[in-house]
């Protein structure tokens, strides 16, 4: 059982027989050593966010949420497939699942799936991932200090902030929970 301070960011949780985990989490100290903890919550099963609060002493139970190591494969404009590189079992995901996290996948990269009482509620990715750069413009010749930044889009298309130095080909490592880069590939 979890008490609400053990909450934080990205935990799941069961309620009312859903697993919902935890997008957003604030704690508010109030006084004689009581807190409240405001979440919004995620359901894994339809994706509805709702806003929930906790009291100090409520009790919470941790969904039974199990983890699967699974290669992508492809997609097709409203399915995505993937196989487990062990048992070579496929498993094909709505674009309602997949989500945001469409913009990180690409041929052959490996990420979780997550099961709840056997069927699948989401993917987990690595919270790093490597992609190379397919389009960013030139830098203006003087115009190199690593404060200056500009669009980069990534090989999945997906477009972000990246330091004036970086170019076409480059291979960055990218922060798949805020969106930002973190360094480029030596």
């Amino acid at each position: 059982m979890y008490s609400p301070t053990d909450l934080k960011k990205n935990t799941v949780i069961e309620l009312d027989g859903a697993p919902f985990k935890v997008v957003e989490y604030s704690q508010k100290v109030v006084g004689r050593g009581g807190s409240i903890v405001n979440v919004k919550l995620k359901n894994l099963l339809t994706g509805a966010l709702i806003p929930k609060t906790f009291k100090g002493q409520d009790k919470i139970t941790p969904a039974e949420v199990n983890n699967r190591r699974v290669q992508f494969l492809y997609d097709d404009a409203s399915d995505f497939f993937f196989m487990d590189p062990e048992t070579y079992e496929q498993y094909q995901l709505p674009l309602e699942i997949v989500g945001d996290a469409k913009s990180f996948l690409k041929e052959n990269s490996e990420l979780d799936l997550q099961f709840f009482n056997g069927a699948i509620v989401g993917l987990v990715l690595p919270k790093n991932l490597w992609l190379t750069v397919a389009h960013t413009e030139n830098v203006v010749k003087g115009d190199t200090t690593s404060s200056v930044m500009k669009d980069a889009e990534l090989e999945t298309g997906l477009v972000i902030k990246v330091p004036a130095f970086i170019k076409v080909g480059d291979v960055v490592s990218i922060d798949t929970e805020n969106l930002t880069y973190r360094e480029r590939q030596k």
